[in-house]
């Protein structure tokens, strides 16, 4: 896999400088641009479509938050803050992780890996041969990718910075570094459906629904909140008798 292709953008040049850093010292990293601008980063960002964009949260005229609502598809995102509060919506959007400032090496290679092995499973599903409809996923399991029949997944469950496969076929869930986000550009949609913050669950395997939100998958009782709660009623009733 070639080297990712990073921008950052933040309004602070000590920490612009910092990441710059951060990013010389990773082989994989490749650094396109740094921005104190983010309208100017806006504006690069489009044109030449970096693989990864760090993006601070608070900077005047457009924040890290609208901007990443902004960026081509193809641009993953990290956020960096001082502000631990931001932690929860930037896995609200297209964030594959967030760095709390001051951010220490560490986290931030933490972060890269994070994002070079999105990218290579990402690149691994484009190699394989087109097919009418994908089956199966690899997740990262004790440092080992393991191949996981999409039909035998009930429902994934976040915790924090990883999530949990939990699968039909195993004693125990498969416990994996990712978020939420990720895990839901994994798994096709037609198949599965984010019916929480905390929770996507295999449409294959719900078993009953109460008019309160609550679902049953498996043995597991699990609620659609407020947010989710349109786009499940609208597969409702594309799926119902009544």
């Amino acid at each position: 896999m070639k080297n990712l292709r990073c921008i950052i953008v933040d309004d602070e040049p000590l920490a612009v400088r910092m990441l710059e850093g951060f990013v010389e010292r990773t082989p994989f990293l490749e650094l396109e641009a740094s921005f104190n601008d983010p309208v100017e980063a806006l504006s690069a960002i489009r044109e030449r479509k970096p693989q990864l964009a760090f993006l601070d949260i608070q900077m005047p005229d457009l924040d890290g938050m609208e901007l990443s609502r902004m960026v081509p598809p193809e641009t993953r995102i990290v956020f960096t803050t001082a502000f631990k509060q931001y932690a929860f919506e930037s896995y609200e959007v297209s964030a594959l992780d967030f760095l709390l400032k001051p951010i220490r090496y560490q986290k931030f290679l933490e972060a890269a890996e994070k994002a070079r092995e999105w990218f290579a499973l990402k690149e691994a599903a484009e190699a394989v041969p087109s097919a009418p409809e994908k089956t199966t996923v690899f997740i990262k399991v004790d440092g080992v990718l393991r191949k996981v029949e999409l039909s035998d997944i009930l429902y994934v469950e976040g915790m924090k910075d990883y999530v949990m496969f939990h699968v039909a076929s195993a004693g125990r869930p498969l416990v994996t570094h990712m978020t939420m986000k990720a895990a839901e550009d994994l798994l096709p949609s037609q198949s599965f459906m984010r019916v929480h913050r905390s929770f996507i669950v295999s449409l294959e395997h719900i078993t009953s629904f109460t008019p309160t939100g609550d679902l049953k998958v498996g043995d597991s009782l699990l609620h659609v909140s407020d947010a989710y709660r349109p786009a499940f009623d609208t597969y409702l009733k594309d799926h119902s008798l009544i």
